[in-house]
């Protein structure tokens, strides 16, 4: 007997998909053209993929004409599917879970393009994976969250904060198509955004990087108090900000105008 408010899991190709994996499937061609589009392939290309799930986007990568296509997928099911469905020489695929790949793995064949309809649960603790090893990097294009796009962009206002700081100081990006849940299966509650970016070549130095970036999640940790209000408890100095920023938010300061806040406040 069927209990009270159970619902069947959606399956595709007989599997059936898990929720814990956030598999949500592109099924309109239009947005893996754009994805295309928005790099440059050739027969000397290098391409990766993360969750290739029921092989939409692997079956359209491998249309196209590239060296090598290593795919990272977590669900054992999805593998076995792969590998029996797809026979092409240029293609590897890896039973794992990408945020325990030790990135060295990369150095035989970069640069490499990244080309990905990413699980909307591991997406900045992957970008930070891919800021760490950027150096492998040629391009990319991921299909994330909408949300999540969006404060990536940001330059100021709501939303705007340290996620944004981070990427974009270290990556290029570019707006792409915005999708709608109903380009997937099963559809998910939320839009999605495609986004490209490569690493920037040109960064500007930042003195204790590393401490830099501590400094400013402190500096937006509530982002509705001002920055002083922000800093006044931790062991920075506040009477060293510079008077032009006595009042303001966070949200109000351009990356220029935190790295001289920083300069103040550092020693």
């Amino acid at each position: 007997m069927k209990k009270k408010g159970f619902k069947k899991r959606p399956t595709s190709k007989g599997i059936q998909l898990k929720k814990k994996f956030g598999q949500h499937f592109l099924r309109e061609d239009k947005y893996i053209w754009e994805m295309l589009d928005a790099v440059q392939l050739d027969s000397e290309t290098s391409v990766f993929e993360v969750g290739c799930g029921d092989g939409f986007l692997t079956r359209h990568i491998l249309q196209t004409d590239i060296a090598r296509l290593w795919i990272f997928e977590i669900d054992h099911d999805w593998v076995v599917h792969i590998e029996k469905e797809i026979q092409d020489d240029r293609m590897t695929v890896k039973e794992v879970n990408i945020l325990d790949v030790d990135f060295s793995l990369f150095d035989s064949h970069k640069p490499w393009t990244l080309l990905s309809n990413l699980p909307y649960q591991i997406t900045f603790p992957f970008l930070h994976r891919l800021q760490e090893n950027r150096q492998m990097l040629k391009e990319g294009v991921i299909m994330i969250q909408e949300e999540v796009a969006e404060k990536i962009l940001k330059t100021y206002g709501r939303g705007y904060g340290y996620s944004s700081l981070f990427f974009q100081h270290y990556f290029e990006w570019k707006k792409l198509l915005k999708v709608p849940p109903s380009a997937f299966y099963p559809p998910p509650k939320i839009f999605s955004r495609l986004l490209y970016f490569k690493p920037r070549e040109n960064i500007t130095p930042i003195p204790d990087e590393k401490e830099f970036w501590k400094f400013i999640k402190l500096c937006f940790k509530q982002p509705r108090r001002t920055l002083e209000n922000n800093l006044i408890q931790t062991h920075y100095d506040v009477a060293k900000i510079p008077d032009k920023y006595s009042g303001l938010r966070s949200q109000q300061l351009s990356m220029n105008d935190l790295l001289h806040l920083w300069d103040n406040l550092r020693d």
